[in-house]
């Protein structure tokens, strides 16, 4: 039986925020052992002081995740010891819904329990990490973190029981891997007594630091994707790229294996002259394999090279928006990497694309919605993402066939379009009122809604459309499922309100009624819902490429050219590459190895633009879709 006699325990200090718990216990193996270990927060796990793991899947605690680590090759014969390390946030972020803090673990050894957590287990605030420094990276990401190199920690004591109520479940994909420390390229010394460093090429993984102090000292390692300022832009806005240290004299060794970071560069400030032997990052990444399969013409091999690796980069316990700034699965953002998943990866990545889906639809929320990440400590929703989430899983059953996600989360899909209804006005839906509902839709004129601001509650052709587009995708996941469909024809009498009330000839739709807010993501919805057809399609089609209309962003080009395809894909497939092409290469003389997430690349979002982010590598699905891989 799962966690048998196993108790949810914490430290004797009691739950504090941004707090680091150290447990450690014994025990003697004979033969195959195991450690399940499931936490609040995030963990790192040691066997005999060599370290095995880290990494909780994300979670909620009614979907609540273990980790079964085979730690045989670690055991000695005779006693073995484990020592694990915890950390518990305590503040809500987007990829953290706050809970009691706490670790649950048994040693399984020749199919007995050996150890298990209970308050017995010897506990203490860690050593080293500086509990409670409470300095937020971004409010999305949560808090960095600091490491004292003198602390050798408190004396052991025992643990404190913790009451939680937990539905447990293996972690459905694979652990990540750890790849050789990437080199550092250069060092430079900066005119303000700094050393910058330059890995060469964007990183996602582990820092690890290797310095000589001959002093006590404090150093502080910021980091980042871009030196457009001659360095890294540490502080922006309210966000903070930066981890503290505190030195002993000596070496000072450390590999933080919790906080996963992002860079290209990284900045060391320090008060007495250091050595550095390495600063730099060990490479975390999800263990599959690309299909070789390439365009012929070398740009577009370079452009799909650059998002194939991005979309590596983005991939955590799931998929992330950007590795840098913020780490959180987002339903459309992961749209995107799902669909662009299906071609690149052996075996259409299925199971990670299905394990995305399924940590998505185990949020709840009272009003019906998707909550905006998962998981997430925040009432924020973006509506029209939502939505989005019938497409993800369409596409997923024309890849891979399986419907069993489809049937376990029925309920759930009936909620959110049952949500919208709730939210209708003779016909058509409108827009979502309270500071809770962000209505975006893209990072363009008239789409990027008014966070934290409650909007008037009006329908418009991009929320209807997307409606559309997600009872249609429902209808078609209810019929390879061979579940009841209950909305019969309303996609049909949406698609006549949206004629009626956003077309204004010509080819042009208006995104809220009477307005002249014309742009090219309502022209390609229009055309994706099936509300554009024959000849009001193809006008549509012609606005897009003309240039009058605002143009959409990275993310949401997919729409645009999967409409343009829809319309006359002889006509508009070198229009799209053209594009592409101009809009990529951008990047690729700028010297990136990522795509970014808009085009004004590290300027945008008041010099916080992500350098590196997953729903832009769209490419690879349409050169895919154009026969060119």
């Amino acid at each position: 039986m799962l966690f048998n006699d196993s108790k949810w325990i914490w430290i004797a200090e009691g739950e504090s925020r941004d707090q680091y718990g150290e447990f450690k216990d014994t025990f003697t193996c004979g033969g195959r052992t195991l450690i399940r270990i499931s936490v609040d927060g995030d963990y790192t796990l040691f066997v005999n002081e060599k370290y095995v793991s880290s990494g909780q899947y994300g979670d909620f605690e009614h979907y609540k995740i273990y980790d079964e680590i085979d730690i045989s090759d670690f055991c000695n014969d005779g006693e073995n010891a484990i020592r694990i390390i915890v950390y518990h946030p305590g503040i809500p972020t987007q990829r953290y819904l706050p809970c009691a803090a706490g670790l649950i673990y048994e040693v399984v050894s020749d199919g007995k329990t050996v150890a298990k957590s209970s308050e017995d287990t010897p506990s203490r605030l860690a050593s080293g990490y500086i509990s409670g420094r409470e300095i937020l990276i971004s409010s999305q990401l949560g808090f960095g973190f600091g490491y004292n190199f003198k602390d050798t920690g408190n004396e052991y004591v025992g643990s404190l029981s913790v009451e939680k109520d937990c539905t447990f479940f293996a972690r459905p994909i694979k652990k990540a891997s750890h790849l050789p420390a990437v080199p550092m390229k250069t060092i430079t010394t900066l005119p303000s007594g700094t050393y910058l460093i330059d890995l060469g090429e964007e990183v996602v993984g582990l820092l690890s630091i290797d310095i000589y102090s001959s002093t006590e000292q404090k150093i502080r390692i910021a980091y980042g994707e871009h030196i457009a300022d001659g360095k890294v832009r540490s502080v922006i806005g309210n966000r903070n790229f930066y981890l503290d240290f505190e030195t002993r004299v000596g070496q000072n060794v450390f590999t933080e294996r919790m906080l996963r970071i992002a860079c290209r560069y990284l900045e060391v400030s320090f008060e007495s002259n250091i050595v550095i032997n390495y600063v730099g990052v060990i490479p975390e990444v999800y263990p599959i394999a690309a299909h070789k399969n390439r365009p012929e013409n070398k740009i577009d091999r370079e452009i799909y090279s650059i998002c194939e690796n991005t979309l590596k980069l983005c991939m955590m316990e799931h998929y992330v928006d950007c590795p840098w700034r913020e780490q959180a699965l987002y339903a459309f953002d992961s749209r995107n990497q799902m669909l662009c998943g299906y071609y690149v990866y052996e075996g259409g990545n299925a199971e990670y694309a299905r394990a995305n889906l399924k940590l998505i639809g185990m949020d709840k929320r009272d009003d019906g919605l998707l909550s905006i990440c998962y998981p997430a400590g925040s009432e924020l929703a973006i509506p029209s993402f939502s939505l989005y989430y019938f497409l993800s899983m369409k596409e997923y059953i024309e890849h891979t066939g399986d419907t069993s996600l489809a049937k376990e989360l029925y309920p759930k899909l009936i909620s959110i379009i049952d949500a919208f209804f709730k939210n209708s006005d003779g016909g058509l839906m409108k827009k979502f009122t309270g500071k809770q509902n962000w209505n975006f839709y893209d990072w363009s004129e008239f789409a990027s809604g008014t966070l934290g601001r409650s909007e008037e509650s009006i329908p418009d052709l991009l929320i209807n459309s997307l409606f559309v587009i997600a009872l249609d995708s429902f209808s078609y996941i209810c019929k390879k499922a061979e579940l009841s469909f209950p909305y019969a024809n309303k996609a049909a009498e949406i698609k006549k309100k949206i004629n009626e009330h956003f077309y204004i000839g010509d080819g042009i739709y208006t995104v809220t009624e009477g307005s002249e807010q014309y742009t090219v993501l309502g022209n390609a919805l229009a055309i994706l819902s099936g509300a554009a057809n024959g000849r009001v399609a193809e006008a549509c089609a012609e606005k897009i490429i003309s240039a009058e209309l605002h143009d959409c962003s990275l993310s949401m080009k997919v729409l645009e050219y999967d409409a343009l395809l829809a319309v006359n894909k002889e006509k508009y497939s070198d229009v799209i590459l053209a594009e592409i092409r101009s809009n990529y290469k951008k990047m690729l003389d700028f010297g990136s190895t990522t795509v970014w997430e808009t085009i004004d690349g590290e300027s945008a979002f008041y010099n916080a633009g992500s350098l590196c982010h997953g729903w832009s590598s769209i490419p690879i699905y349409i050169y895919h879709k154009l026969g060119l891989c």
